[in-house]
């Protein structure tokens, strides 16, 4: 039986690449997220055979769940798409630590966590992708730990997909700019109280973002950029020193 986990399906990126899997003949996808309801809602809207997992993520015992299911079902992974993940804006010292330390184990130790109970399942074909950001390729004030979380995200997946080349399976981390239809940049926005981060010029949209990577997953690119604004980033960012780039990150205000 070939699957596919999903996670952060319940909106955003993640619903957008469940009903993209949706196509590509599985026998069932797994759906993972806090919220139960949009789960159902979605299961109901893909003709696969959709398995609901209402997760937390960010607690350990989530995983310990994932691991049995995977166990029990002998189930073959062809997709990982860890497509949870959320930011806040502002400067640290105004972020509750809790917060940005659910934010590190949300991206980033999640993440690692998946990828240890999934690949004893992987196989060569097997696509285990990260959503990632552009925040990736430099440091960016008032978003500090997003953006240092999402650089950890992709240096581990850069690092993963050479590990595993030689067993054929791949490894993509999608590093998209700003997505103007999600919930990221309403639940981001709570916490700048400065109103830091006004305006989002060139924004992409969830299916645009989610059409185009996805394709480029299939193809077996590690490094994703799926828009234009993320495109000159990731050039920019390796040409232009460190400095430069924390003085020019303003721009994404």
């Amino acid at each position: 039986m070939e699957i596919a986990i999903v996670t952060g399906a319940s909106s955003g990126l993640g619903r957008e690449y469940a009903k993209l899997l949706d196509e590509e003949g599985l026998d069932e996808i797994w759906l993972v997220a806090r919220r139960q309801p949009p789960l159902e809602e979605l299961a109901g809207e893909l003709t696969t055979k959709s398995c609901i997992y209402a997760l937390d993520l960010t607690d350990r015992a989530s995983f310990l769940v994932l691991q049995q299911a995977l166990s029990d079902s002998q189930a073959s992974v062809r997709y990982l798409i860890h497509a949870a993940g959320f930011g806040k804006m502002g400067a640290a010292a105004t972020i509750p630590a809790g917060v940005q330390e659910s934010m590190i184990d949300l991206n980033d130790r999640a993440a690692v966590s998946l990828v240890q109970s999934v690949l004893p399942h992987c196989h060569t074909g097997s696509h285990l992708v990260q959503i990632c950001s552009c925040a990736a390729f430099l440091p960016i004030p008032e978003l500090a730990v997003y953006a240092a979380t999402k650089a950890f995200l992709l240096r581990y997946s850069r690092a993963l997909a050479a590990e595993l080349a030689p067993q054929g399976i791949l490894v993509s981390a999608v590093c998209p700019y700003w997505v103007k239809d999600t919930e990221f940049i309403t639940t981001a926005s709570q916490t700048d109280k400065g109103r830091l981060f006004r305006h989002f010029p060139l924004a992409g949209t969830k299916e645009a973002i989610a059409r185009r990577s996805f394709q480029a997953i299939k193809k077996g690119r590690v490094v994703i950029t799926p828009d234009g604004v993320s495109t000159l980033l990731r050039f920019l960012s390796g040409w232009i020193p460190q400095d430069i780039l924390l003085h020019g990150s303003r721009w994404f205000r």
